[in-house]
């Protein structure tokens, strides 16, 4: 169909212009291979800029250090998309999430997820013994200075700043400190190393990383330092037994103490009890003598004396040879004694 076209415009155009250009070459216009050159042209610009990449993507968690013929700008670019000048720039990614650095005596490989493994502290206490220190560092590269950081540092920035500054910082703590006394003050030295590490991370310049944690883990002692302390610990362990035992002892000396001082109380209580119902018999039976004394009058008395007379009377009626003895008054008690007797039974009557 484009053929066609094309002799019936070229037909069109000799005939009109036959007359008056029969000198003028005659010349072949192609539309549809224009077309064809500026497509193949644009699709040749579309995959230079596919393999140059004059873009770049920055995800979250990191920073692009952008390089301008090998110098580093200042300032680390965004999250986002960039545009840069293939050649002459490069973007280079850095991690600003959350690394752990684990310091262990049992080196394990990293497992590339943002977690290292290095070999523990080996440090000297005050003395010079051999002390191994495990612990967990937690940091991320400060965002804000990131570009400085690599510019000043390299990529390999945690290996100079810190893995030294840790291992200076744990040196420094333990070597204050007895090996023996390590364990007791295990929150202490945690503290102390912990804020060496923050304010030495501070101090460097544009303080390149952040400091999120630090976990002590594990204080290894030397094998003779360990058996010294358990020695020590069970030398405490059976004073605090025996102090365990003199206190459970008082206990018991006191509530024996208790006891018999209550049994005494109780015993002084019921003599009390027992002098009180004395006296209040005493009282009572000195009442009621008060009250016979008053009611023994003279006809009282001679009725009782006649009433004993007559019981004598009686016994003398038994036995004639008995004697009676009256007392003066003739009030009772009287005593008759039978002279027959030879034993002289006595008899008091009332």
């Amino acid at each position: 169909m484009a053929a066609d076209m094309n002799d019936y415009f070229n037909k069109k155009k000799s005939q009109g212009d036959n007359s008056n250009n029969s000198n003028i070459p005659n010349i072949n216009f192609n539309p549809s291979g224009a077309k064809m050159i500026i497509l193949y042209i644009a699709l040749g610009i579309l995959i230079l800029l596919m393999l140059a990449k004059p873009f770049v993507i920055i995800n979250e968690g990191e920073r692009g250090i952008l390089s301008t013929n090998g110098k580093y700008q200042q300032q680390a670019m965004l999250p986002g998309l960039h545009f840069i000048l293939p050649v002459i720039q490069k973007v280079y990614m850095v991690d600003t999430r959350v690394q752990v650095i684990n310091y262990a005596s049992g080196i394990e490989r990293d497992t590339g997820s943002g977690i290292k493994n290095k070999p523990a502290i080996n440090v000297l206490d005050r003395r010079g013994l051999p002390v191994s220190i495990e612990l967990t560092v937690q940091y991320r590269l400060n965002a804000q200075y990131a570009a400085q950081t690599i510019a000043n540092w390299g990529f390999s920035w945690e290996e100079k700043i810190i893995n030294p500054v840790v291992r200076d910082v744990v040196r420094n703590v333990i070597g204050k400190y007895d090996a023996e006394s390590l364990p007791n003050k295990r929150n202490v030295i945690a503290t102390q190393i912990e804020t060496g590490i923050r304010d030495s991370l501070k101090g460097l310049k544009n303080s390149p990383a952040i400091l999120q944690s630090v976990q002590l883990r594990e204080i290894l002692l030397p094998k003779k330092v360990k058996n010294q302390i358990e020695r020590v610990q069970i030398a405490k362990q059976e004073v605090q037994r025996a102090e365990q035992e003199v206190a459970r002892a008082k206990q018991e000396a006191l509530k024996r103490a208790a006891q018999a001082q209550g049994l005494a109380n109780a015993m002084k209580i019921q003599a009390l009890g027992r002098a009180q119902a004395i006296t209040i018999e005493s009282k009572a039976n000195a009442q009621a003598n008060m009250i016979i004394a008053k009611s023994l009058t003279a006809k009282l008395l001679q009725l009782k004396q006649l009433s004993v007379q007559g019981k004598f009377n009686e016994a003398l009626k038994a036995d004639k040879n008995a004697k009676i003895f009256l007392t003066p008054g003739g009030s009772t008690p009287n005593i008759w004694v039978n002279m027959q007797d030879k034993q002289q039974k006595a008899v008091t009557t009332h």
